[in-house]
């Protein structure tokens, strides 16, 4: 530790209730209040990671010794203990795993040691203290909930606020990995606090299919901005009529649509669930612009000027994709 794709889907327009329909996305919150867990609200912008990387997470975990998991688990207890969210749990995770690799060091960059690389010439406390990994983690959160709004910030910059380092970026490497030993170590089912999809549990949902009907209906007519048809949409536009057609009223524009219905992880989008790119995926405010998922790695959209209503594929790793799916009207 150092010292101390695409533009021209957004209009405006009015924003309208929602119907239910489709396959459910639940918090399971009795059970994390009986685990002493504080759920987070649903949001994008905290992450916890990147579509696609839960792989390399699980990977990253099977690489860590005995000492790491400990540290870990020790991380998640304490976090526990002091009911703190899971985000807590995941930004000191990322913190120790980039400052020591989650070992309780005796030695560091000047006189910095521990698990988070604290230096007691800077007020974190006694040589002894900053190597008592209990202290060290309790230190952590302290300073951790001081800092405002950092429940709201992507979890590597919330680190980054408590260990001032001079590569404030490195804290994101470790997002994967501490996602999934929250995950599993902390007995957490969704660390997103989207709660968990039911999937094929749930009845078919025909709300989904009848949107989808009409979206295909409309391939070939072309993109206009601000376009809501029935002769030319926007990507917004078509997906306004295309739910309307099912009996679901859509706010107007993608940024709106983004919070018009339940959240789940974007790689466990069904069809019919509306995707979403932004310009910086993390902030939901820069979305620019909406699909359907259609599945089997395809969507139907309204792209962009010279480009009719079309099929395509998408990946989960897609530059600018937003990390959740919408089912709409959950």
């Amino acid at each position: 530790m150092r010292g101390g794709l695409l533009v021209g889907c957004v209009a405006a327009a009015a924003t309208i209730v929602l119907l239910a329909a489709g396959s459910v996305v639940i918090m399971d919150s009795q059970r994390r209040q009986a685990q002493g867990v504080t759920p987070l609200s649903c949001d994008a912008a905290i992450g916890p990671t990147q579509p696609g990387e839960r792989g390399r997470g699980s990977a990253d975990a099977g690489n860590l010794n005995e000492e790491q998991r400990g540290t870990a688990s020790l991380i998640v207890s304490i976090g526990k203990r002091r009911d703190l969210s899971p985000r807590a749990w995941q930004v000191a995770i990322q913190a120790g795993m980039t400052e020591s690799g989650l070992r309780n060091l005796n030695y560091g960059d000047r006189d910095s040691l521990g698990i988070f690389q604290m230096r007691p010439s800077m007020g974190w406390g006694t040589p002894a203290q900053v190597t008592d990994p209990p202290y060290q983690v309790n230190k952590f959160f302290d300073v951790l909930e001081s800092i405002p709004g950092w429940e709201s910030m992507r979890p590597g910059d919330a680190a980054q606020a408590v260990e001032r380092s001079a590569f404030p970026d490195r804290y994101h490497r470790w997002e994967p990995m501490a996602v999934h030993l929250v995950e599993n170590v902390g007995e957490v089912a969704d660390a997103t606090g989207c709660g968990e999809g039911m999937g094929e549990l749930l009845p078919p949902n025909d709300a989904a299919q009848a949107a989808i009907r009409f979206a295909l209906g409309e391939r070939g007519k072309p993109y206009v901005w601000g376009a809501t048809g029935p002769n030319s949409y926007d990507c917004s536009g078509l997906m306004l009529r295309a739910y309307e057609s099912a009996g679901i009223t859509l706010p107007r524009v993608s940024r709106d649509q983004y919070k018009a219905g339940a959240m789940l992880p974007v790689e466990q989008a069904q069809p019919g669930d509306l995707l979403f790119w932004a310009y910086d995926p993390s902030n939901p405010s820069t979305i620019h612009h909406v699909a359907m998922y259609l599945g089997e790695g395809k969507v139907v959209e309204a792209q962009q000027a010279g480009v009719p209503v079309h099929i395509r594929g998408v990946a989960w790793d897609e530059a600018e994709l937003v990390p959740q799916a919408i089912r709409p009207g959950v």
